[in-house]
């Protein structure tokens, strides 16, 4: 990995977008301690103090700490992921939707022009939300006036880093939107190891068990990115053979390739939009009622949606398979790839081109999915799991962020080195 971005370094057009990449993240790090104009930043640190751990944990992880700082940053990339969500669910839901899915470039234009319209409106709702959660924190009480400061500040940041992502997709180095949150869990490093020291160590010093509990946890951290590792370069080849045919007095075809499918085409996207799900219901309460839990129906949900009962780890569980199994649907399609072949003259051995060789590519296609989404919700749910150990809570948040910063880095490197491939063609043709 150092290598790979040593030897980008030394390429001019690549050095540009690693140092645009680099100014775009500072600019979000410095805008997570922008405060809100009317808010009272210690009175919500005060209030987060209680939230340390959960869902709401991980997403002021997720934002940098800038929703404890309460900063125009507050709500990070939340909304954008889940307008994302719902756009991709109703593209597979609504004809219209899916023929603008079809038809290109243009088509992609105006369903992220949705998805951008749809994170205005989410932002807006949740920024309201935050209102009601916050009231207690603005200078000057509940008013009018603070609601629109509040409510626009925090839209327009959300809206912010939705460009700055897309900026750092188009210009940049890598997903914009995945470099967001990495760099959010990156600058809360220091704080979980502090809050990990602090639950482990006691007032006489750290004792005998302590030490054996860290010695475990980075052994585990250790082997998780080990098998993220081996898992992002896991892939099933399928033998692919072209016939030959004659062209005027030239001879094509004849050789034999292979189609490379990986086990894991999602990455990290399923952990992030099954985490944006499951934090919902305890989002939406932690605004509202802060602490409490009320009785009645909503208190049921929110029980169910705690992080350490049963059905939360069961649906956590099912929706990280779900999206792996949907993402992959969207980015790999076996009928397309068989026509292809088809038309190229080229077939798998022992499959008859058409329907069975699609069909054929349907079967491999599932079974390694099925693998690669088994492996990355029990990576996932391991860590929650491990939070039921005495003196170990918190360490699912730790668990997941390092599953997705593994994840992030090596998605970025694997596009840093197809784009310094794309400069060495481009200055072999010239």
């Amino acid at each position: 990995m150092l290598q790979t971005l040593k030897n980008a370094w030394k390429i001019a057009d690549l050095r540009k977008k690693m140092l645009y990449t680099l100014l775009l993240l500072v600019v979000f790090r410095l805008g997570s301690y922008i405060p809100v104009p009317g808010l009272n930043p210690e009175a919500v640190k005060e209030m987060m103090g209680g939230f340390s751990e959960g869902m709401q944990g991980l997403l002021n992880n997720f934002s940098g700490g800038a929703l404890e700082r309460g900063s125009i940053f507050a709500m990070s990339i939340s909304p954008y992921i889940n307008a994302s969500i719902i756009i991709q669910l109703l593209t597979v839901a609504i004809p219209a939707l899916e023929r603008l899915s079809k038809e290109g470039e243009e088509g992609r234009k105006k369903l992220s022009s949705y998805t951008r319209y749809g994170t205005v409106i989410l932002g807006f709702l949740q920024a309201t939300g935050l209102y009601f959660g916050l009231r207690n924190s603005l200078v000057g009480g509940p008013s009018f006036m603070n609601y629109v400061v509040l409510t626009l500040s925090f839209t327009a940041g959300t809206a912010f880093l939705m460009w700055l992502g897309e900026e750092i997709t188009e210009k940049g180095i890598g997903n914009g939107i995945s470099l967001l949150i990495f760099t959010g869990i990156v600058s809360r490093g220091p704080a979980m190891i502090q809050s990990l020291r602090a639950s482990l160590v006691t007032a006489e010093g750290m004792n005998i068990q302590g030490l054996v509990t860290i010695v475990a946890l980075v052994a585990v951290a250790v082997l998780a990115i080990a098998f993220v590792v081996f898992m992002n370069d896991a892939e099933r080849r399928i033998p692919v053979q072209y016939a030959k045919r004659v062209v005027g007095r030239k001879m094509y075809g004849g050789q034999s390739t292979h189609i490379p499918m990986k086990v894991s085409m999602a990455g990290v996207l399923p952990i992030i939009f099954a985490i944006s799900i499951m934090s919902f219901p305890q989002t939406i309460n932690m605004f509202i009622n802060g602490e409490t839990i009320p009785d009645g129906f909503w208190g049921i949900i929110l029980r169910l949606f705690d992080q350490r009962h049963p059905f939360y780890i069961v649906v956590y569980f099912l929706l990280i398979v779900f999206f792996s199994y949907f993402y992959t649907a969207i980015q790999f399609n076996p009928i397309e790839v068989a026509n292809n072949m088809k038309k190229n003259g080229g077939f798998v051995p022992g499959i008859r081109p058409g329907k069975p060789t699609s069909d054929f590519i349907s079967r491999v296609l599932s079974k390694i999915t099925l693998f690669g989404a088994l492996f990355l919700a029990i990576i996932a749910i391991f860590p929650i799991a491990l939070a039921f150990v005495p003196n170990l809570s918190g360490i699912s948040i730790g668990g997941t962020s390092l599953l997705i910063m593994v994840g992030v880095a090596l998605e970025t490197v694997k596009q840093l080195e197809s784009q310094m491939m794309m400069h060495h063609y481009k200055g072999f043709l010239e």
